[in-house]
């Protein structure tokens, strides 16, 4: 399997709250950011794939864990690592990190559906790319 993606970003002042922290639900957009550029390293064209075939990824299931504060100019880094993969699905561990301490945590269970909805195989290319 791969090992563990790393993404850097910065929190900007529109990611926060009145209190000056990041607002909740931006740690989602944060760890979504960071899936796309995992995929994207792993040579999978998610365009291309929604093209050719009509195959997206879903997310069918998180829990999340907020842990401690981001704020306002913080530089993050979230870790993305591979706990599972099955014939439809992969399940992520996802660490939201500010200078090595964890801020938020998230196990993500993403599938591929096809056009009308229904989960089905991971695409070959992937499948060979996570094993």
């Amino acid at each position: 399997m791969t090992a563990t993606h790393r993404f850097a970003l910065r929190v900007y002042y529109e990611d926060t709250d009145l209190a000056g922290l990041v607002y909740h639900a931006n740690y989602l957009k944060f760890i979504e950011r960071a899936r796309s550029e995992w995929v994207r390293g792993l040579g999978v064209d998610q365009r291309a794939m929604k093209d050719r075939d009509g195959h997206v990824f879903v997310v069918r299931r998180l829990d999340a864990e907020y842990l401690k504060p981001a704020r306002y100019d913080d530089e993050l880094t979230v870790d993305t690592t591979i706990a599972e993969v099955g014939g439809a699905r992969i399940v992520l561990d996802q660490v939201v990190r500010r200078d090595g301490e964890d801020l938020f945590t998230a196990r993500v269970t993403l599938v591929v559906v096809n056009d009308d909805g229904r989960a089905t195989r991971l695409p070959a290319e992937l499948r060979r790319e996570l094993h």
